[in-house]
């Protein structure tokens, strides 16, 4: 593409003419696959030119930045392929010209550069290419004749390209002498005699540089530096320089905890100053830094008590020094100040970020990690203020206990909350729209974490002041009680007596409180301060921790319910805001009704059921929307219920199932189609073989699909097992191809230090078990399981791999599944399998399961060795 076609191409793409438009990014689209090197080269001579349209410079650099960059990890990889397989010389051209641009005099045309210049370093510095990028840097940072502009620039770029290159996962470990020349340049843009913007840049790049620094922070007189600079830019005259010194302070405690030893009394001293009297946003960032103590010292702490259940000593560089408990004295009366600087003006929608709640947060972590010693450190503060004259004073104190709530034990923090409870109802009713949203939070909390610390007689109380808040007060205020009901009926989850004594004590206050919450989600206000939606979730817990002499609440509830559903396709959409409320409305809808089916009969909702999947086949023929993946859930519960009768509705259902199972772009969707099939061939059986051609081929299709979430694939090999039990031995059109799909996904390993892809691999595991076994039982039912005979060896080998490489921490479900598949084979196959029964893995892993001590998998070990014994003895 010439260069006045590129102009005007890039000039056309910003047109408000959509024809334009969608042309002009063909072309570009069109250039990148016919030459990719020229039109680099192209964009980069563009982005250069001095005396060029400003707009069009811009556009040719972020079109370059674009050309490099993808959220998705596999399409980022396959971009930063094709710019390694441009010809070398190509790119030394593409290179010098870009890098060439950050010295330009005009500055967005030097920070797009910078942007630029930052991509193509992501790329090579990990692989020790482009030696001149730093150089060249390192001249303009440090060059005195330099422009101040070049300077900011040139750091940027630096900034930039750290923070790319910590994001990338495969990154190779960056060679020591690239981090000193990249260290030695930016510290030396933030020494106290350069200008404060440039000081502000240096200080950005360091903070995005210090996750690959950790060679530079072992040598101790490196590190004395590198701490001397940034505790003297705390003290700079601009703001924005003191918050990013805190910044990368902050961000020292969570890289290098085990290095700060030697500076915390000076990094004490700073914080604690800052806190007290500096701008909002340098002592948030002041803040922040005891928030990241907080956390390093609870992951510290926790790992301390994982050594110590192992019998091994904590390493030395793991250890918890516990310098917020040494600080806590001091710590706590800071913060508490801090809570008493409430916006009044904030609103809470927004989000905005202040001093209070920052203390808040802090002081709650801090809590999370002393535990018992917040309390005599924070409850003086509490017990002082809470009926303060000074609304700012009541609020502080009521907002300093919840905030304590969570980290100390029952024991230390219960008296105090059972103590608490006739205040916080009274302050319900506070002058204070502030004071009432943080005592309904506290309520809320305390419903949550020491519901058994609410003193009996006060049930009632606490029920009805809550729901006295849902329909008079100001949204934030109505959605904090939404909250503390939501937790409070969540506490009776686990209540046992409910089905035995046929009540709890939620009962007599189920319909008003179904009826006012039902009220909550009209209020005109509803969308405000997430009120519709706590509202929706209150209804929800309340409905499955109902207990069953409230059944006939919820069927009245339920015709209600679905008329909601119905009315919900007529409002109105004229915006997206619009179409996401519809659709949030119709998902928490089909919520609603879910659980309703969970507490209920057939017979009970029977006669609503043609009216309910006409409403969810209606939910889920809008495009694009968010709510399929709830009324797929919804189905399933329908589902459950009617067991064989469902059949009626999967002619209707079936192409939107389809969608649901090929969506592979929004893959929780995909997930919950999947749990889908399996519902429905539990409870149709037989009658799922007409519908089965297309799911299986769907299905395949996930597990070929190499873009699709993971964690889909797991479930995916257990719906298998789902339609073979269902269908019997029609499964045997699909038996060669899913036993293809679940003998490679056998394949998968994980290495010994990657926690996350051990947990996957557990997950696959119990997916291919889960299929082994339903596939077997299901030719079992159909008298084919002599189908199996060329593949047992293939499925004993597999558990032969899970018996030799199970580690200590897999699931023991892993194991339940392996031992109960060995007691199929065995039952189902008989003498066929004597061989491969009789090897000392099998042996093995009927011990393992033995030696759980978990009664479940030692029955069904005790089973499978009956079987096993049965069969050796022929």
């Amino acid at each position: 593409m010439s260069t006045p076609d590129l102009t005007t191409t890039l000039l056309s793409c910003q047109s408000p003419d959509p024809t334009v438009r969608t042309q002009a990014e063909a072309a570009l689209a069109s250039a990148e696959q016919n030459n990719l090197a020229d039109f680099f080269v192209a964009l980069a001579n563009e982005l250069s030119a001095e005396g060029k349209d400003l707009t069009v410079r811009q556009l040719a650099g972020l079109h370059f930045k674009n050309l490099l960059v993808a959220k998705d990890e596999a399409i980022q990889a396959e971009k930063h392929n094709k710019w390694k397989a441009l010809p070398t010389e190509k790119r030394a051209v593409i290179k010098s010209t870009v890098i060439g641009a950050i010295r330009s005099p005009v500055q967005i045309a030097r920070h797009t550069a910078a942007q630029a210049c930052a991509e193509i370093a992501t790329i090579e510095l990990p692989f020790k290419e482009w030696p001149e990028f730093l150089t060249t840097l390192m001249e303009n940072v440090t060059g005195s004749a330099n422009d101040d502009g070049i300077k900011i620039s040139s750091l940027e770029c630096l900034g930039f390209t750290c923070e790319r290159i910590a994001l990338s996962l495969d990154a190779p470990e960056i060679a020591p002498d690239v981090t000193d020349l990249m260290l030695t340049t930016i510290v030396d843009g933030i020494q106290a005699d350069r200008p404060d913007p440039i000081r502000f840049a240096a200080a950005t790049a360091l903070r995005n540089s210090l996750a690959f620094t950790r060679k530079n922070f072992e040598n101790e007189n490196e590190r004395n530096m590198i701490m001397k600079t940034i505790c003297e830019a705390t003290q700079s005259s601009d703001a924005k320089v003191r918050g990013a010194a805190y910044e990368c302070i902050s961000q020292i405690a969570f890289q290098y905890y085990d290095k700060l030893q030697s500076y915390m009394q000076t990094l004490f001293e700073l914080t604690f100053a800052t806190i007290r009297s500096d701008e909002e946003s340098v002592a948030l960032n002041a803040i922040e830094f005891w928030s990241t103590l907080a956390e390093e010292e609870m992951e510290l702490i926790d790992m301390a008590l994982e050594f110590q259940e192992t019998g091994q000593p904590v390493p030395p560089e793991q250890t918890c020094v516990g310098y917020v408990k040494a600080a806590l004295g001091l710590l706590c009366p800071l913060l508490m100040e801090t809570l008493t600087k409430q916006d009044e003006d904030a609103d809470v929608d927004d989000d905005v970020w202040n001093l209070s709640m920052s203390g808040a947060t802090c002081l709650t972590l801090v809590a999370n990690t002393v535990e018992d010693d917040i309390v005599p450190a924070v409850m003086p503060f509490v017990q002082e203020h809470i009926k303060s004259e000074n609304w700012r004073y009541r609020e502080a104190a009521t907002m300093a206990f919840s905030s304590i709530l969570e980290g100390p034990g029952a024991d230390a923090i219960g008296p105090y909350v059972n103590q608490s409870i006739p205040v916080l109802l009274a302050a319900l009713s506070d002058q204070n729209d502030l004071v009432k949203d943080t005592t309904a939070w506290t309520i809320g909390r305390i419903c949550d974490l020491h519901v058994r610390s609410i003193p009996e007689e006060t049930f009632p109380t606490l029920v009805n002041g809550l729901a006295g808040k849902l329909l008079n007060e100001t949204p934030r205020v109505s959605s904090q009680a939404c909250f503390g009901i939501h937790n409070l009926a969540a506490a009776f989850s686990n209540d046992n007596t409910a089905e035995t004594a046929g009540t709890n004590a939620l009962t007599t206050y189920m319909p008003q409180l179904l009826q006012t919450l039902l009220q909550v989600v009209d209020r005109s206000d509803a969308s405000e301060s997430n009120l519709r939606i706590c509202a929706f979730e209150a209804i929800s817990v309340l409905i499955q921790n109902s207990a069953p002499d409230v059944k006939h609440v919820l069927l009245q509830l339920l015709p209600a319910i679905i008329d909601r559903l119905a009315q919900s396709f007529n409002m109105p959409v004229l915006t997206n805001e619009d179409k996401e409320q519809k659709e949030g409305v119709q998902g928490l809808l089909c919520g609603l009704i879910q659980v309703i089916a969970t507490k209920t009969t057939k017979e009970d909702i029977m006669q609503h059921c043609d009216l309910i999947m006409t409403n969810f086949l209606q939910v889920l023929q809008s495009k694009n929307a968010t709510c399929h993946e709830e009324a797929l859930s919804a189905c399933s519960s329908i589902a459950s219920s009617l067991e064989g009768d469902f059949v009626k509705y999967m002619g209707a259902l079936q192409p939107f199932l389809m969608n649901g199972l090929r969506n592979f772009e929004a893959y929780q969707v995909c997930t919950v189609a999947v749990g889908l099939v399996g519902d429905i061939s539990r409870a149709i059986e037989g009658a799922m073989q007409p519908f089965c051609d297309e799911i299986m081929s769907a299905l395949i299709e996930a597990l070929q699909n190499s873009a699709l979430h993971r964690s889909v694939k797991p479930p995916v090999l257990s719906c298998f097992g789902d339609i073979a039990m269902a269908i019997g031995a029609s499964y045997e059109p699909y038996l060669q191809l899913s036993l293809m799909m679940l003998l490679q996904a056998a394949q998968t390993q994980a290495p010994d230090d990657d926690d996350d892809l051990i947990d996957y691999v557990n997950m696959l595991r119990e997916g291919i078990l889960e299929a082994y076994t339903g596939i077997i039982q299901g030719l079992k039912d159909g008298n084919r399981t002599e189908l199996l005979l060329p593949y047992i060896d293939a499925i004993m080998s597999f558990l032969e791999m899970v018996q030799k490489t199970r580690k200590n921490d897999y699931d023991n479900e892993v194991l339940s599944k392996a031992v109960g598949l060995i007691g199929d084979i065995a039952s189902s196959l008989g003498v066929h399998v004597k061989t491969q029964i009789n090897q000392p893995y099998v042996m093995q892993l009927l011990q393992e399961g033995h030696a759980t001590g978990d009664v479940a998998i030692i029955e069904t070990c005790q089973w499978a060795n009956s079987v096993v014994g049965q069969i050796l003895a022929c």
